[in-house]
């Protein structure tokens, strides 16, 4: 009887909701209730605040404001205006910008140099667009078990930042090469996750504009969102005397001034703050708090609120390896939009045009990245697992975190097989022309591992594909894990242990879901924004029976 109140709860919220998104519609970048942090009152009191402006949320955030005041805080700016952000042209020109001000945030373990966003929008603002749903179990992983409410979940997202994008003539042979090396069938354009070679959506539309998170805030009810911007979280606030488990009531935060701000829940029975600060950012601001591995917490002489040893456990980043090959003809630019799903867990992504090692053109030893290609491998889940901890108490410092790519041998076979697939690609009779006819394969192996692709001390030639693997080891950026759901979180994504506080991020994933997680978060963000109403207003209900 309850799953059946809950799911008419659910349908009816989704009706409604239907009706305000049409109400809404305040257009980027154009919103009334985004401002700078700096003009934020020094108290103020909200039904929900939320952490994170980012790909999940944002789209939290927009469902919630729907019924209830809440405040959104991003520790960034704005992507709209900025054209290194906004043009596919520019892709990645901020992963070198190293300025208080880049929307990407460089840090470096274990030789690979990565990044993580600070801007609002989050990945989906500097990513390089991919849109791919998640695979099924994915949704079981994340305990999301109304299929109904996931389906339209995404598409609630794509309608407003998805496109099809113009398959150009190194993709399609790029894309007839997988499947002559066997990937296979093609199943052309779609969104699912399946076996095959198909064309990804992208973020980018026609007109190579970028469309991020911060475009579904034209969903948000105004009177309900504020979104402040430059807003960093220091620590959230917890009762703790007189109650069996700490309860979350505040945040503090600080603005680009430095000035520190002090956001306060109602204090009703189903108020919450909930983190969708990422991978990094939500362990980090739960050990900050006083939520953590107790080591962590004495070590830095936090004061503990709540003992919880898998806080920054169970770190994660699937490693990514890619084959630059020299084209003897002109490559159009274009990022990640033929897709090759293979049956052993290794996922093949092509680039091409542009210098997507963010190096001198000079590394390229005599070629040029406008004339040549990439094409990327990245391997499931991963098995290899790693740690965050802190390392100061200033929540704008990067954590230190290890993810041990390619610890788990598995991971490493899968790397080896996908190598082997791009390689069958390269030989291929409809990749032909993009390839030096005089060129073998080791030659152009030889090539890559000449390229700065880490920091990582190796030999200039390949040995085997095996050290081919840790040697050219990259980041895609799909870091995940540190706040994992089972061990920090339960299925409702509540922190165990205590009240009022909740994680829904890339931090709570077990795995890297599909070929590009950012669909699966964009429509986790709105999937727990309809629960949590559905869950509240059932409360309500009962309470008036």
């Amino acid at each position: 009887m309850a799953y059946v109140w809950a799911r008419l709860v659910i349908c009816f919220l989704l009706a409604i909701l239907v009706f305000h998104d049409l109400c809404f519609s305040e257009m980027p970048p154009d919103y009334t209730f985004m401002y700078e942090a700096t003009k934020a009152p020094k108290i103020s009191f909200y039904d929900y605040i939320i952490i994170g402006g980012g790909t999940s949320g944002i789209p939290l955030a927009t469902t919630l404001s729907a019924n209830h005041k809440v405040l959104l805080l991003e520790r960034g700016g704005s992507p709209y205006g900025n054209p290194n952000v906004t043009r596919l042209s520019n892709f990645g020109s901020y992963f070198s910008d190293t300025s208080p001000d880049s929307p990407s945030q460089q840090f470096i373990t274990e030789g690979v140099v990565n990044a993580r966003p600070r801007v609002l929008g989050g990945g989906t603002s500097i990513n390089a667009g991919l849109y791919s749903r998640g695979e099924q179990k994915f949704n079981m992983e994340a305990r999301l078990m109304d299929e109904s409410l996931v389906n339209k979940s995404y598409e609630w997202a794509e309608k407003v930042m998805v496109f099809k994008p113009e398959l150009q003539k190194w993709q399609s042979a790029v894309r007839a090469a997988l499947a002559e090396a066997g990937v296979t069938p093609d199943n052309g354009f779609i969104y699912d996750h399946i076996i095959g070679t198909k064309l990804a959506a992208t973020l980018f539309d026609e007109n190579g504009t970028r469309h991020t998170a911060a475009d579904m805030l034209q969903y948000a009810n105004p009177k309900g969102l504020s979104v402040l911007l430059h807003a960093t979280a220091g620590n959230i606030l917890f009762k703790t005397i007189g109650r069996s488990r700490p309860l979350a009531y505040g945040v503090v935060f600080e603005d680009s001034a430095k000035n520190k701000h002090m956001a306060f829940l109602k204090g009703r029975e189903n108020d919450e703050i909930i983190l969708c600060a990422g991978a990094l950012g939500s362990p980090q601001l739960l050990v900050l708090s006083g939520i953590g591995p107790k080591e962590q917490l004495d070590a830095y002489n936090i004061k503990v609120v709540l003992e919880q040893p898998f806080v920054g456990k169970g770190m994660a980043d699937n490693p990514q390896n890619s084959i630059f090959i020299p084209s003897p003809i002109p490559v159009e630019a274009s990022v990640f939009q033929v897709v090759g799903i293979t049956s052993f867990g290794s996922y093949i992504e092509e680039a091409g045009g542009l210098n997507l090692i963010f190096a001198n053109p000079s590394a390229y030893q005599g070629f040029s990245p406008q004339m040549g290609g990439f094409i990327f491998e990245k391997i499931n889940g991963p098995l290899s697992m790693g740690e965050l901890g802190i390392e100061t108490l200033n929540p704008a410092d990067n954590p230190s975190v290890t993810f041990n790519y390619f610890k788990e041998p598995e991971d490493l076979q899968k790397c080896v097989d996908g190598i082997r697939t791009i390689l069958k690609v390269v030989e291929s009779k409809a990749f032909s022309n993009y390839k030096y006819a005089n060129m073998t394969v080791k030659d152009i192996l030889d090539l890559n591992m000449k390229l700065p692709v880490n920091l990582l001390v190796h030999a200039n030639t390949s040995s085997s594909l095996e050290q081919y693997c840790k040697d050219t080891v990259r980041t895609i950026w799909h870091y995940h894990g540190g706040c994992h759901i089972g061990k920090v979180v339960g299925p409702d994504y509540k922190v165990f242990g205590v009240a009022a506080l909740r994680v829904i991020d890339g931090s709570t994933l077990l795995n890297s879901p599909g070929t590009n997680p950012q669909a699966s978060l964009l429509m986790l963000g709105r999937y727990m924004g309809v629960t949590i109403l559905g869950q509240r207003l059932a409360s309500a209900n009962t309470k008036n029976e």
